[in-house]
């Protein structure tokens, strides 16, 4: 056997196809909840007019600047208060905004003219209607966007998933990988395990990445042309 062989062995050993998973499964519900939720704040901060938008558009840029690891601590205590440590829930939940993609969504939607928008209320079209029908597929560029970044975010995400789980059952790629570098399999430096579990770790997040960017591309160019 090859040491490239006895390098993925090892990590069939080590539970890698579960890790796998789980990170599947969080990375999709979070892309998805991303993509949703901040498309929403997004065009609610740049289109309706209520009592308090730009302290709340101020309050989104202040925890843009707001180190991840001050969190880290309330993050599990909130958890544990609401029960969902441990769990998917407590995995995924937390990961489903970001200030960062309400902010590209908001100046995104800024760009767009309102008078699409009026045309569209004219003809008795609802706030939300006008949002998901119209103003959305003007935005894909931003959306694409949006979704690459928070399929690599929650990807490769690993502060957070220390602090809101235990269970190996539960280990993401990430935290797994963690593990092998802190030499949990055995004794030794285990390079090739190391290597081998970064490898396998970065091919969906560079598929994903040149996937989507043929269409970030198309769209940014057909939205120059249109302008």
């Amino acid at each position: 056997m090859t040491n490239q062989e006895a390098a993925f062995s090892r990590l069939a050993e080590a539970d890698y196809p579960r890790w796998f998973t789980n990170s599947v499964v969080v990375a999709l519900f979070v892309t998805a909840g991303r993509v949703f939720f901040d498309s929403l704040a997004g065009y609610a901060l740049a289109r309706l007019r209520f009592r308090g938008r730009g302290a709340l558009f101020a309050a989104v840029i202040a925890v843009m600047a707001v180190p991840g690891v001050v969190l880290l601590i309330p993050k599990f205590l909130v958890l544990n208060q609401l029960g969902i440590y441990d769990s998917y829930a407590g995995m995924i939940v937390p990961l489903l905004t970001d200030a960062a993609g309400i902010f590209i969504m908001k100046q995104f939607f800024e760009s767009i003219p309102v008078s699409v928008e009026e045309a569209a209320r004219i003809d008795g079209a609802s706030t939300f209607r006008i949002f998901w029908s119209v103003v959305l597929p003007m935005a894909k560029p931003a959306l694409i966007t949006l979704t690459i970044l928070s399929f690599q975010g929650s990807w490769n995400e690993l502060p957070h998933f220390i602090v809101s789980r235990q269970s190996p059952e539960l280990n993401t790629l990430t935290s797994g990988v963690a593990s092998l570098v802190s030499g949990q399999l055995g004794e030794g430096n285990q390079y090739p395990i190391k290597l081998a579990a970064a490898l396998l770790m970065t091919i969906p997040v560079a598929l994903v990445f040149f996937a989507f960017q043929r269409h970030f591309v198309r769209g940014g160019t057909a939205g120059a042309t249109k302008g």
